[in-house]
């Protein structure tokens, strides 16, 4: 009799208070085991060593499910019509025009992302202007952890309508640089005394970092000096380590062409 009262009571103050009432408990409940059916698939992929790309489409898969069942209960309760969807149509489009096809380009897009498959979650990227490593896939945003260890959100139409280029394969990050030296030296004292030397130590400094040795190959001459092109290779999933050794090896490398220029004078 207690709570018929209390509905009664509440019922009297606004008709509608109830009906909001059991929809915030139910979509608190919703969101409570969204949380630990989300938890859940990172502790088994962990557990079975699922790929984190497959993990990424199962939290997607789940996200999507969530607001269906949310919709579904919102109208059940409130009891609205399936034909409020066609006599809506016309706000949708004006939606739509003004600014929500945006997103609903991103959502489409992102799903294409995830089945096209053009680069997996932790490879390495390189998207139009943009690079680093993939951490999430999202309905509407690709996050990338950057060069400059931030986290970066692309909006997925600006994924599908780059040039991708996925620096990841065989288990390897292989990224590759250039760096362009004055003339002074020659190429071959150029590499024998600056190139070679700051590789081996570069080698004998982060040999556990790294699974091969850096390569390295003449590019071009330019009017300002000559171009060389280096190719360090780095473990999968480990973009934070190369934003470290790149810059390492490029210092090895330009303080050692610093030594040689001064000789030379």
């Amino acid at each position: 009799m207690a709570l018929n009262d209390l509905i009664q009571f509440l019922i009297e103050i606004h008709p509608e208070i109830p009906r909001l009432i059991i929809v915030s408990i139910i979509v608190a409940s919703t969101m409570i085991v969204y949380k630990l059916l989300s938890r859940s698939i990172t502790r088994l992929g962990k557990r079975l060593e699922l790929d984190a790309h497959i993990q990424n489409t199962l939290r997607l898969i789940l996200r999507v499910l969530t607001l269906l069942v949310l919709s579904t209960i919102i109208f059940t309760v409130y009891e609205l019509p399936t034909t409020i969807f066609v006599g809506s149509s016309a706000l949708i489009g004006a939606a739509v025009g003004f600014g929500s096809s945006q997103t609903i380009n991103n959502i489409v897009a992102g799903f294409y992302v995830i089945v096209a498959r053009p680069f997996k979650i932790k490879d390495y990227v390189k998207i139009g202007d943009v690079e680093g490593q993939v951490e999430e896939i999202s309905i509407n945003y690709t996050k990338l952890y950057t060069p400059s260890f931030n986290l970066l959100l692309v909006p997925n139409v600006q994924v599908m309508n780059s040039r991708i280029i996925n620096c990841t394969h065989e288990g390897l990050i292989k990224y590759t640089f250039s760096l362009t030296i004055p003339y002074g030296v020659s190429n071959d004292d150029f590499v024998d005394k600056c190139i070679k030397p700051a590789i081996e130590e570069f080698n004998n400094k982060y040999q556990e970092k790294q699974l091969r040795s850096p390569e390295y190959f003449f590019e071009t001459s330019l009017t300002m000096g000559r171009t060389f092109k280096f190719r360090i290779f780095i473990p999968r999933g480990e973009a934070k380590t190369l934003y470290v050794l790149q810059p390492e090896l490029a210092s090895l490398i330009m303080s050692r062409w610093d030594i040689e220029r001064v000789k030379v004078k």
